[in-house]
């Protein structure tokens, strides 16, 4: 049986082909438009050679995280030799962490030229998610764009899984476009979100193709919970400020495109600027848009988004294809080359808006690794969007594990964003707009306005004993509050019972 000349395989099959060791780029950004059927035979199979004595473990890349069926089935399976380039598995994170899965974590934007000038190395197969391919090789895509399009072209064999549980819609609001190469690559003609500058589909060579997988799956996408008061607390700081540069003339009053990481404190936060009397409705352009932006659309407070990927509930998805006709003009779906890239991030005045790990009194930012060791998922596409947007802003709760660990610190243990990028830091004890401040001012701002009252004291007592200079630390107390940690299980208290760092982190986080 064929479809389109296309030979029509069992997801099993298809595993057969696929040999120890190879290199296979898989489409999904976030869950949406992830592979399923294929990773889920790969499983099976490594399984099976596992099982039998035989190795088999194979090179992963993506857009970014993915769903449950591709990383955490696969790593449950053992099937992961490298990883590239975020992940959200938590199977795979500890995989990493023991050193057993060599992890590649960068800045999203980067994946598509990795891939097409071949930094990555040779990409032996693509196993991409469509809603349709004709026979003349064009493959219109599902609810994400993702990296898909150079995966396409760079691969030396192709697997489409013909998803048929994906509305066939979804493409109209594709514009996939691959940037030319340097020298000769023009800037890139954005002069607002919801311009269109490719075309509805990606382009793969049909001969690459070796065979189609029908597939009748939704995204795996997980549900957010309810905010807490702590994130409502953010939420409405966030708000208050950009009313605030509203009114004194800093942002224009038709606002700026925003850009909004994914999560809980992310969902509060576009919930409480929809509520928010003195705000105008707005756009974005960013990587991700989820359930609260899509609400805010339904209300008319969102006027449009480009993102790269759609994460919705199940209702969501079916009001989409039901409401094709309102969406379709409201959103585009665009590669991560294009909706995280920082050249269109600069040229339209974007609001970046991510959440940290940690922040220290000097704003540094930790994105990624707990005690600057153990990676979470990875940096995202938060450095694409922070260095060069108009206003940035990193969003996290003062204190976690109720109250033993501090997010602000004297010295953050891994840096992802520098001083250089980060503008404003947001807890729910307050906002401090570090904007045209030197290093002192900066800390005293983030020591009162965002550390939690328990940590205010030796926060303050750290900077006032680290003596002058431009920056003060104290190197030889720097990590304290984490070695505290390590060793006791609280970054305050230095008695007590003695924890190993992975029972306290597998608690923790």
């Amino acid at each position: 049986m064929d479809y389109e000349g296309f030979p029509v395989l069992e997801a099993d099959e298809v595993a057969g082909l696929i040999p120890d060791g190879a290199m296979v780029a898989f489409s999904g950004f976030t869950p949406a438009g992830a592979a399923k059927a294929v990773p889920e035979a790969l499983a099976r199979r490594a399984r099976q050679d596992h099982s039998a004595g035989l190795p088999y473990a194979l090179r992963v890349l993506t857009g970014a995280s993915t769903g449950r069926s591709l990383d955490e089935t696969l790593a449950q399976a053992e099937a992961i030799r490298w990883r590239a380039p975020y992940q959200s598995s938590r199977t795979l994170r500890d995989q990493i962490n023991r050193g057993d899965v060599d992890f590649v974590d960068m800045h999203l934007s980067d994946v598509p030229q990795f891939t097409l000038f071949g930094f990555f190395g040779k990409i032996d197969f693509a196993v991409i998610e469509a809603s349709e391919i004709t026979a003349d090789g064009r493959v219109y895509l599902t609810n994400s764009i993702g990296a898909s399009p150079a995966f396409l072209h760079s691969a030396e064999h192709v697997i489409i899984e013909l998803n048929r549980g994906q509305s066939r819609r979804i493409a109209e609001m594709s514009d996939i476009v691959i940037p030319k190469t340097p020298p000769y690559r023009p800037a890139i003609d954005l002069d607002h979100p919801l311009q269109r500058i490719g075309k509805p589909y990606a382009r793969v060579d049909p001969d690459k193709v070796i065979g189609i997988v029908e597939t009748n799956e939704p995204d795996e996408a997980t549900a957010f919970t309810e905010a807490n008061d702590v994130n409502k607390a953010i939420a409405r700081h966030v708000a208050e400020f950009f009313a605030a540069e509203i009114a004194c003339g800093r942002i224009p009053r038709e606002f700026l495109p925003i850009q909004s990481g994914v999560g809980n404190v992310a969902n509060a936060v576009l919930e409480a600027i929809g509520e928010h009397p003195d705000l105008p409705d707005f756009t974005m352009y960013t990587e991700v848009l989820q359930s609260s932006a899509f609400e805010l659309m339904l209300q008319g407070r969102l006027k449009g988004a480009s993102t790269c990927a759609l994460v919705l509930s199940p209702k969501q998805m079916q009001q989409l294809d039901e409401q094709h006709d309102f969406f379709s003009s409201r959103l585009v779906l665009r590669p991560q080359d294009i909706s995280n890239n920082p050249a269109a991030v600069r040229q339209l005045g974007i609001i970046s808006m991510n959440t940290a790990l940690e922040v220290d009194i000097f704003a540094h930012v930790n994105s990624t690794h707990v005690c600057g060791k153990r990676i979470m998922n990875g940096i995202g596409g938060s450095g694409d969007f922070t260095r060069n947007a108009y206003t940035s802003i990193f969003m996290c709760p003062s204190v976690a594990k109720g109250g033993s660990i501090s997010a602000i610190v004297p010295m953050c243990t891994h840096i992802d964003h520098s001083e250089h990028s980060v503008q404003v830091i947001v807890t729910e004890q307050g906002l401090a707009d570090l904007r045209g401040l030197a290093p002192k001012q900066r800390a005293l701002k983030i020591i009162e306005r965002c550390a939690h009252p328990d940590y205010r004291d030796y926060l303050y007592r750290y900077l006032c004993d680290s003596g002058a200079s431009h920056i003060q630390h104290d190197l030889t107390r720097c990590f304290k509050l984490h070695q505290n940690f390590l060793q006791y299980g609280s970054m305050l208290h230095e008695d007590g019972p003695a924890s190993e760092i992975d029972r306290i982190f597998s608690a923790s986080f």
